[in-house]
């Protein structure tokens, strides 16, 4: 297992960097594998949120630094470098098996690596560049005399001293493309010439290609024999992580402990997302719902403070007007007895995150699922200016669906219908109601 060391760290202990080339082999437990792969995998969505909310390059770097600091740590300093690679490589395996899951990842990981190579001194990235056997070498002070003027020419260019570094490395131009484009180096017979404050971009090209072929191949190697060799052990962890909830347990209500049936309309109108409001409304107008729909917004219901005999009697008023109160008591009460653990295996169900409506795949008369993802532009506009969402506002909820940033959509009109900042984003429909609420009655939360 190659493990690199750098030479100086933002904490001053590790972590190390690795060009992340072969698996490690390591004994590793198995509350380890998913616990590790979980705290990396909360750097890596923190990531992606920061790049979809469109943060600056300076706001990303604090970012990327406080996640990391935040989620990779180990109480033992020694196993930091363990649990970056142990994680990196769980996570490969998790997002391997299709290619939209390949590209999140591999742009995710490129986000961090270039953040962390950054973030080392100069002596450490030429150490690093050393270890990781790139294919550059600094260029010999005769070549650097030879086109000094052209270089310095350069550098004033891009608003950098004059007094530049000697330090330059040559790289065919097609592997910094990002330098090329910003004219950001001097070209000479098909070669870029690289400054040392720039090599991150050489760099990050070789990482991107290492990475890029690993997670095909390792694709491979999960289909042929890993996903069916540990169908009982690690198959369910992995398949089960790309989809992972990592926010607070919404089973169990906390802030507002309990909602009444006499209120839940009046909630339904100024605290609901999207997804339990359209639910709601169509149970509303329709008095029925399937199967996937009766669940999604029961449990969400039951999350959010709706003891079991409101919940009864919320559900037996409105299915009895059409298929009467003896069919509901037969045929649909067990169920939601059934969803408060009260009947079968007595387990109280958890309210699904976003992740999980996302990821349903709704059919024909069905309401349940994300209606950011689901709906057609014209009915979620719609939906959306009931709720009072217009204009810009509008426009900029429309144009995170249109990238398929489903749950930044939803945050947008959690920010534009209360009017505040919403940054940690949201990830589960009752974090919207409870921060709603927050949001709403301030005084509760004062209170509690």
């Amino acid at each position: 297992m190659e493990i690199l060391r750098s030479r100086r760290s933002d904490d001053g202990a590790g972590p190390s960097l690795s060009f992340y080339r072969s698996a490690p082999s390591l004994e590793v437990r198995l509350e380890q594998f998913e616990l590790f792969a979980i705290d990396r995998l909360r750097v890596l969505k923190g990531i992606s949120d920061g790049l979809s909310r469109g943060k600056r390059h300076e706001e990303m770097e604090k970012l990327v630094g406080d996640l990391w600091r935040a989620n990779m740590r180990h109480q033992d300093p020694s196993e930091m470098i363990n649990k970056d690679i142990i994680s990196h490589f769980v996570l490969r395996l998790a997002y391997c098996r299709t290619e939209e899951l390949r590209r999140w990842f591999l742009s995710m990981e490129i986000t961090l690596f270039r953040h962390r190579f950054r973030a080392e001194s100069p002596e450490s990235q030429r150490t690093l560049m050393a270890e990781f056997n790139l294919p550059y070498k600094p260029i010999s002070n005769v070549e650097y005399e030879a086109i000094k003027d052209k270089l310095v020419q350069v550098a004033r260019c891009t608003g950098q001293s004059s007094n530049i570094d000697s330090t330059y490395f040559k790289a065919p131009f097609e592997e910094v493309p990002d330098l090329v484009g910003g004219r950001r180096v001097f070209l000479l017979k098909g070669f870029a010439y690289v400054p040392m404050n720039q090599v991150v971009s050489f760099v990050v090209h070789n990482f991107r290609s290492t990475l890029s072929k690993a997670l095909v191949l390792t694709n491979r190697k999960w289909i042929s024999t890993i996903r069916e060799q540990e169908i009982d052990r690690l198959t369910p962890i992995i398949e089960a992580l790309s989809t992972s909830y990592l926010g607070p347990d919404y089973s169990q209500p906390k802030e507002y402990a309990e909602i009444s049936l006499k209120e839940i309309n009046l909630l339904a109108n100024s605290s609901f997302p999207l997804c339990m409001r359209h639910l709601f409304d169509k149970l509303k107008e329709d008095h029925h719902l399937k199967h996937g729909g009766r669940m999604q917004l029961a449990i969400l219901l039951m999350g959010i403070g709706l003891k079991l005999d409101d919940a009864l009697a919320f559900w037996k008023a409105e299915f009895s007007k059409k298929v009467g109160a003896e069919r509901f008591d037969k045929e649909y009460a067990y169920g939601i007895r059934h969803n408060y653990g009260k009947e079968g295996k007595r387990t109280d169900y958890t309210p699904y995150s976003c992740q999980k409506i996302i990821s349903s795949t709704p059919g024909i008369g069905d309401h349940h699922g994300c209606p950011y993802r689901h709906f057609s532009e014209e009915n979620l506009r719609a939906a959306l200016g009931k709720m009072g969402i217009g204009g810009r506002q509008m426009e900029d909820v429309m144009d995170k669906v249109r990238h398929r940033h489903y749950q930044l959509a939803c945050t947008l009109t959690f920010e534009a219908i209360h009017n505040i900042s919403c940054d940690s984003g949201i990830n589960h429909p009752n974090q919207y109601f409870s921060e709603s609420r927050k949001a709403l009655q301030p005084e509760n939360q004062q209170a509690s």
